[in-house]
């Protein structure tokens, strides 16, 4: 059976095709910005190839992945500046890539997230008809975006819900999914109501990602997340079902986190419990099962659906 990671082999040489056109197009008139985004690209590879998305949206409405290979440079782009720019804003881990000072490295990283993906929207790959379309799913994205992280960077730990959580995350991480599966039924000629309905499954997938991707930093032990103080998925969990004096150790040791290992660690740990997992579990579940519903409804060619259900199926595991 095909993974995304088959499909990602089966074109990655392509993504990178799209990558450095687009980068050779800014190079004539702006050298520094095409040398300062090369250096970025390179010190922020994605870890998982999701770029492949607007490929398999395309590949299930049409039968034909290819046509959306710029949409991959779009993602690649846009996810390599917003992953750049939240490590500035968590203030702890972020490094500068080789060559390029702070200041450049910002500008790379605004360069890269807007105005890139706007040139890739404007090659003549793209149909003119589709191209305001797509340029509004991106202004879109940027916003409601910009907005997920500002909750995520204000929130305090002592006010965690589950749904506050979830209203950041589906800003931070599900616009941008959002934005990138829409656009792929865009490209694909769908009718308004099919890219509705994906860029709803762009919503879902996205707060699954996030909440792997949390799970993945405390199963990993790197403490990324408790290392900056980000208020998670799992931290609002752990705080709604402890008891008054459970939570306010929770929140002690959240506090104290940032500065100590050992604080991580029993956090951690605690986060990383059966009771904490199957409460994250059971809501993971439900966003699984919208994003097999809308699968669903949308149909289209199985082999890219297949796909694209498994893919959802191993975001959903969070017993790493």
């Amino acid at each position: 059976m095909k993974t995304y990671l088959d499909l990602h082999r089966e074109f990655s040489a392509g993504i990178e095709a799209e990558l450095e056109a687009v980068l050779a197009r800014t190079g004539g008139s702006a050298p520094a910005v095409r040398d300062a985004v090369a250096r970025l690209l390179r010190h922020q590879p994605m870890k998982y190839p999701l770029s492949v998305l607007p490929l398999l949206v395309h590949g299930v409405e049409t039968g034909s992945p290819a046509p959306a290979l710029p949409l991959s440079a779009v993602h690649v782009l846009w996810w390599t500046s917003a992953c750049y720019l939240d490590d500035l804003a968590d203030g702890r881990r972020a490094t500068l890539p080789a060559g390029l000072g702070l200041h450049e490295a910002l500008l790379a990283a605004i360069v890269a997230g807007q105005l890139l993906p706007l040139r890739v929207l404007d090659s003549p790959r793209i149909p003119a008809a589709v191209r305001p379309a797509l340029t509004a799913e991106l202004l879109n994205c940027g916003m409601t975006a910009a907005e997920g992280q500002m909750d995520d960077i204000r929130k305090n730990s002592g006010e965690a819900s589950r749904k506050a959580v979830l209203g950041a995350y589906r800003g931070k991480s599900g616009a941008p999914f959002a934005m990138i599966t829409a656009m792929a039924s865009a490209l694909s000629g769908a009718a308004n109501e099919r890219t509705h309905l994906w860029r709803e499954f762009g919503h879902v997938f996205g707060l699954l990602w996030q909440i792997f991707n949390d799970y993945e930093d405390l199963a990993s032990g790197r403490h990324e997340d408790l290392l900056n103080g980000t208020v998670t998925y799992a931290l609002a969990c752990a705080l709604e079902e402890a008891s008054p004096e459970g939570r306010q150790r929770i929140l002690d040791l959240h506090a104290e986190a940032p500065a100590s290992t050992q604080a991580r660690s029993a956090l951690g740990a605690i986060l990383l419990g059966p009771s904490v997992l199957a409460h994250c579990d059971k809501d993971v579940g439900r966003f699984r099962d919208e994003a097999y519903r809308i699968l669903d409804e949308l149909g289209g060619d199985e082999a890219y659906v297949s796909v694209l259900r498994r893919l959802v199926e191993r975001t959903s595991r969070l017993r790493l």
